[in-house]
């Protein structure tokens, strides 16, 4: 089936103005996690089909992300890490077979719980959209692992066959068996990595559990777009307006008519 899946996949070009806007987009997942309401900032010309919860490590209900639908595509946004709980599930880096899929491979344990508890909710909204629109999927941090757990899941499970991914910052998902299904399955991915982003390092390549000293290996998905930045600190390198602004520099006129409205609904370029 692997190879046949590889003939016939079609990898969109990459777009930096869709990287972009995605970039935006993730911001708000970010919005709807701060505020107590879950309030967030729609683009324009777009709606919400929906929100989801996941249950982070300490089983706690948050909010992780959102739904939204336009004349033209959809998007899938996946908040990254908001809090120090989400960073606990991070460093569960044992691995687990990957049930959506049947033998796809081993995907990291903290990031497929925290994806098992929103699919139900997913899969629900997405149930209500056209299959003929183009469907996004994108996330920063956790969000970038989330979504890519998340498209493969789609593509084997859904009417959206052929979902477009876009990520910014994200960490190792997989081993190499899932990584090699993954690349199979999924048509177009792309992978926003700053070489001075420690996150995307993560987990290392070869990994000891410290309880069991059981080893793991990951890789990454395919798709890498390597940008270089340095915000003067380790923070700095990673979180989500730093990757915004630096996309911003490549076509500045575009990002100000993405962000004219609604105002503010970008990430503040200057953090």
């Amino acid at each position: 089936m692997g190879t046949n899946m590889r003939n016939t996949l079609v990898t969109q070009e990459l777009d930096l103005r869709s990287a972009l806007f995605l970039a935006a987009v993730c911001g708000q997942t970010y919005m709807q996690f701060n505020n107590k309401d879950g309030l967030f900032l729609v683009p324009k010309a777009y709606s919400i089909a929906g929100e989801f919860t996941a249950k982070a490590y300490d089983s706690s209900e948050l909010r992780f992300g959102f739904v939204l639908t336009s004349d033209r595509a959809s998007i899938l946004a996946f908040r990254g890490s908001g809090s120090a709980v989400d960073w606990v599930s991070d460093f569960i880096a044992q691995q687990t077979a990957y049930r959506p899929v049947k033998n796809i491979g081993l995907t990291h344990k903290g990031f497929t719980d925290i994806y098992m508890s929103a699919r139900n909710q997913i899969f629900d909204i997405l149930k209500q959209l056209p299959t003929d629109k183009p469907l996004f999927l994108t996330g920063h941090s956790l969000g970038g692992a989330l979504a890519t757990l998340a498209s493969i899941d789609i593509a084997s499970n859904s009417g959206f066959t052929a979902p477009i991914v876009y990520t910014f910052g994200a960490p190792r998902v997989g081993d190499p068996k899932f990584v090699r299904n993954y690349n199979s399955i999924v048509g177009t991915h792309w992978r926003f990595q700053n070489e001075f982003d420690i996150v995307p390092h993560l987990p290392t390549l070869v990994y000891q559990s410290p309880k069991t000293k059981q080893t793991y290996y990951y890789m990454h998905v395919k798709g890498e777009v390597k940008r270089s930045f340095r915000m003067g600190s380790i923070a700095g390198n990673h979180v989500l307006s730093s990757y915004f602004a630096d996309l911003s520099r490549e076509d500045p006129a575009f990002a100000v008519s993405i962000c004219a409205e609604p105002p503010g609904w970008c990430p503040d370029i200057e953090t």
